[in-house]
C-alpha cells in the first residue's frame, strides 16, 4: 500500500495540520497546545514470553493488530517504542516490524528519525562535561570524582568504551575512571519516558543524582544549574512522533527505554496522547510477560487509563472488554495448560516451549484465557 503524506495520518486522529511539525512527507512531530477531550479508550499490551537474541516479534504482532483493526473501521492508533542504533546494527537489526507488517518510514525511523536521540546524547553528554568541567574549575560543591555515577553516553554498540579513563594529559582536567553507555539505558531515557508532562519531566531532570561529594552527600543536575539548558536541547524531543504502518494505519513512536535495566515501554506522554486520539491504542513492553506485564500495568495507571488487553507474541495475548483473550505465536512452540486451547498449523509439532507460555499465562491472573495461534512461517 502506498504510503499517506503525514497530514492525512494526522487527520485519522482528528488532528489539524497546524498540529504537527512535518519532517519530509511522511513523519512529523505532533504539538497540541489545545486541551484534548478525555475518551473512554481501551489499551492493549503486547508483552512476550522467554526472549530470545532475534526478538520475539512484539512489535510486528502489535502492528498486525492495529492493522486488523483498522481495515474493520476501527478508530485505532499504535504507541511504539523508538528503535536504537545498537540493535539496528547489530544481530537484532531494526525495530521497525518484518516482512509486510512495518511501520514506514522504515529507515528513517531506524535511524536518525527526528533527532530525539540525539537530543538525548547530548544532553547526557552536557550533564558529564558540566561535571569535570566543575571540577577544573575549583569543585565548589566539593565533587569526588571518584564518586561520581553520571556515564557519558553514546547510542551504539561499543563495549570498548565502558571502562576509559578521561581528563589525561596537561590541563585537560582531573584525570578519573569513566565510561559510556548506551543512550536508551540512561537514566533520562528511562525518565522521559515516566513523565507525565514536559514539567514533570524537568523535575525529574533536576532531581537526577550524577555524583556524591567527599562528605557522602548527593549531587544532582539541580545542583550543577544546568537544567535549563537541558531542557533547551529537549525542547524538540519531548514531542511524540507521528508515522505510520505500511497499511496507514496512525502509530506515535517516542522513546525506547532498554527493558532489561528500565521498564522497556514507550514514553507515557504518548501513551496519553493515543489514548486522547483514539478508542483503542495498542502498545508494547518487554522483556517476558513477567516483565512486561508488570510494567505495562504501572505505565498504564500513570497515563491515565485501564490496562483492557495484554499480549504475549510466542504467543501474544489480547484480551477483550469481556475477559476473552487471543495469542498470536511468532516461534515454534504453543501451550498445552489449564485453560489453554491449542491451534495447530498443518504438522507442526508443538514443543516443550509451551510449558513456558503456560507459567507467563499464570503470571497475568486467573481471568485471563489463553487462545494460542500457531504462526504460519514456522
Amino acid at each position: 500500500m502506498k504510503l499517506k503524506k503525514i497530514d492525512k495520518i494526522a487527520k485519522k486522529l482528528g488532528l489539524s495540520k497546524d498540529e504537527i511539525i512535518p519532517y519530509g512527507y511522511y513523519k512529523a512531530k505532533i504539538d497540541i497546545s489545545r486541551p484534548l477531550k478525555k475518551r473512554d479508550s481501551k489499551l492493549v499490551l503486547v508483552t512476550a514470553i522467554t526472549p530470545t537474541k532475534a526478538g520475539e516479534g512484539k512489535t510486528t504482532t502489535s502492528i498486525a493488530l492495529a492493522d486488523g483493526l483498522a481495515s474493520l473501521n476501527k478508530s485505532v492508533c499504535l504507541a511504539l517504542r523508538e528503535p536504537s542504533l545498537g540493535p539496528v546494527f547489530g544481530m537484532k537489526g531494526g525495530a521497525t516490524g518484518g516482512g509486510k507488517v512495518t511501520v514506514e518510514p522504515q529507515q528513517d525511523i531506524n535511524l536518525h528519525f527526528t533527532g530525539d536521540m540525539h537530543a538525548l546524547t547530548s544532553s547526557i553528554n552536557l550533564i558529564s562535561a558540566c561535571i569535570d568541567n566543575h571540577i577544573f574549575q575549583g569543585n565548589e560543591l566539593g565533587i569526588d570524582e571518584n564518586n561520581i555515577v553520571w556515564k557519558r553516553a553514546m547510542d551504539m554498540n561499543d563495549r570498548a568504551l565502558r571502562e576509559i579513563t578521561v581528563a589525561q594529559g596537561k590541563k585537560n582536567g582531573v584525570e578519573r575512571k569513566d565510561g559510556f553507555v548506551i543512550t536508551v539505558a540512561s537514566e533520562m531515557m528511562a525518565i522521559m519516558c515516566l513523565a507525565s508532562s514536559k514539567e514533570d519531566f524537568k523535575k525529574r531532570l533536576g532531581e537526577i543524582v550524577v555524583a556524591y561529594t567527599y562528605e557522602g552527600k548527593k549531587v544532582t543536575v539541580k545542583d550543577l544549574k544546568i537544567t535549563n539548558a537541558i531542557m533547551m536541547l529537549m525542547e524538540d524531543a519531548l514531542k511524540p512522533n507521528l508515522v505510520q504502518t505500511s497499511a496507514n494505519t496512525p502509530c506515535i513512536i517516542h522513546g525506547g527505554p532498554f527493558a532489561n535495566i528500565a521498564h522497556g515501554c514507550n514514553s507515557i506522554i504518548a501513551t496519553k496522547l493515543a489514548l486522547n486520539l483514539a478508542d483503542i491504542v495498542i502498545t508494547e513492553a518487554g522483556f517476558g510477560a513477567d516483565l512486561g506485564h508488570a510494567l505495562g500495568n504501572d505505565h498504564a495507571g500513570d497515563g491515565g487509563a485501564v490496562l483492557e488487553g495484554v499480549g504475549f507474541d510466542q504467543g501474544d495475548v489480547v484480551r477483550d472488554h469481556d475477559g476473552a483473550a487471543l495469542a498470536f505465536v511468532a516461534h515454534q512452540g504453543a501451550v498445552r495448560g489449564p485453560d489453554a486451547e491449542v491451534i495447530g498449523v498443518g504438522d507442526v509439532v508443538l514443543t516443550a516451549a509451551g510449558e513456558d507460555l503456560v507459567v507467563h499465562g499464570e503470571g497475568l491472573g486467573g481471568d485471563v484465557k489463553v487462545v494460542v495461534a500457531v504462526g504460519g512461517l514456522l
